[in-house]
């Protein structure tokens, strides 16, 4: 028999028997008495051919296979419309645009990943096969091609690994891409956008769009296909030659944001708007189904040569001052031969004043001690009170309004570029790929901006 919604062969005749269509309300009950009730699917070509798949009530999909005397009945007839993040299809006789190609270098996390509804197992998917079944809208703005370049959580990312990124992206712009999607676990892509971005900080031919996804592609509220089609198009089509984190711009599927990736940080655990523009303009608010881009910032790097400086050092830490907190935290660091120090301190940079000492002896001893702020918003500003100025004769690096994870990146950048203190503080100091930003505005505070927007 003909195919039937994707489904073939007896599961085909079985659904055609009892007139079941996707969107209709059908039970299954197995032979040993167990019954599930959910909304039918269409089949994925890649389930087993005699698995049924259907919505639960909760939102996610199951397999269910239709054989040894299971049976199907039709409870209510109803129709299957697009959930939010659910893929579009694309318009009958629409043509790719050959000369926009994108590469998407699979790393890990949950964007980058597909339910197999026959065991419940998760596993990636970067191949473009099935990435055109899952996610077509995507095809529309290039042609894509996919690779999973590496398969690690996101709390197992190290300078190592940012390294070999790196390194990817150069090989796949040399390659003629148009651009670069990087698909990676939504917990510390903020990092690796930065790390990306200090070692392209002297150019890029095309944007490299980092993406990730809050919830899984099964459930309703999935955000996989709407940010990876979003990151394809900025990877496309987006004027500028930077590293961005592509994700959504608010809880609902109408837009997503373009982070600069050293401006960037996840503000939530579980909102799909969870990634933020910190003490900055995001560089553009992109419709992922409409095909448009709006560049918000004047002042992007655009697309130029492509100029690699990779490498970064692992020995650099970083602590958060908390109230309460000793000299022997530093002082361990120092002699187990870490090269930096990233501290979180409060407010415009301070930490308490018995600190300071072991500040002092860290940075006569040649590792340079960066100061930035808990509070994220704002510019460090150690000139206002006497501990700051004690913190600025003891030798620290006060980091601007760097973010704390930015600041971590580029000393881990800087250090293995130099270990001499004078050219480190000169170097963090430095505007390199837009960490700094030399002037602030009441709208680059989040209440405003929302107010105003």
């Amino acid at each position: 028999m003909e195919a039937y919604h994707g489904y073939v062969g007896e599961v085909a005749r079985r659904l055609v028997e009892a007139s079941a269509k996707p969107g209709d309300l059908v039970e299954i009950t197995r032979p040993d008495g167990s019954s599930f009730i959910g909304i039918l699917m269409p089949r994925s070509e890649f389930s087993a051919d005699d698995i049924v798949v259907i919505k639960l009530d909760n939102g996610y999909n199951v397999g269910i296979r239709l054989s040894g005397g299971a049976s199907l009945r039709v409870l209510s007839s109803g129709e299957l419309t697009a959930h939010p993040g659910e893929p579009v299809s694309l318009a009958e006789g629409e043509v790719r645009p050959p000369s926009e190609r994108v590469l998407i270098l699979g790393t890990g996390g949950t964007i980058a990943s597909r339910v197999d509804y026959e065991t419940g197992a998760v596993y990636p998917y970067m191949d473009p096969k099935e990435l055109s079944a899952s996610v077509p809208e995507a095809f529309r703005y290039a042609n894509i091609d996919a690779i999973q370049f590496m398969s690690i959580f996101s709390e197992d990312m190290t300078p190592r690994a940012w390294e070999a990124i790196a390194d990817e992206v150069a090989k796949s712009f040399r390659k003629g891409y148009t651009g670069v999607v990087v698909a990676h676990g939504t917990d510390t892509m903020a990092y690796t956008a930065a790390a990306l971005s200090f070692a392209f900080h002297g150019g890029l031919p095309g944007p490299v769009a980092l993406v990730g996804a809050q919830r899984s592609s099964d459930r309703p509220s999935s955000d996989a296909a709407f940010n990876l089609t979003a990151a394809v198009l900025v990877a496309a089509r987006a004027p500028f030659g930077e590293v961005a984190v592509v994700m959504h711009g608010e809880t609902g599927d109408t837009y997503a944001l373009a982070h600069r990736g050293t401006k960037v940080r996840k503000m939530h655990t579980s909102r799909r708007d969870a990634f933020q523009s910190i003490n900055d303009l995001p560089l553009a608010k992109v419709w992922p189904y409409e095909g448009k881009i709006e560049v918000l910032k004047g002042s992007y790097r655009p697309r130029g040569e492509l100029s690699l400086e990779n490498g970064f050092d692992d020995r650099v830490a970083m602590v958060k001052f908390y109230p309460g907190m000793t000299s022997e935290v530093i002082d361990f660091l120092v002699d187990r031969g870490y090269h930096g120090i990233i501290i979180e301190g409060t407010g415009f940079g301070h930490i308490a004043n018995s600190l300071i000492p072991s500040v002092e002896r860290a940075v006569e001893s040649g590792v340079p001690v960066v100061i930035t702020s808990q509070t994220l918003f704002g510019r460090v500003n150690l000139n206002v009170y006497s501990t700051g100025r004690r913190m600025l004769q003891a030798g620290v690096i006060p980091a601007e309004d760097m973010l704390p994870e930015t600041a971590y990146v580029k000393l881990s950048w800087v250090l293995r570029r130099t270990r001499d203190l004078k050219e480190v503080k000169t170097l963090m100091l430095t505007n390199m790929a837009g960490e700094i930003n030399p002037r602030h505005e009441l709208r680059l505070f989040p209440r405003w901006y929302h107010e105003h927007e």
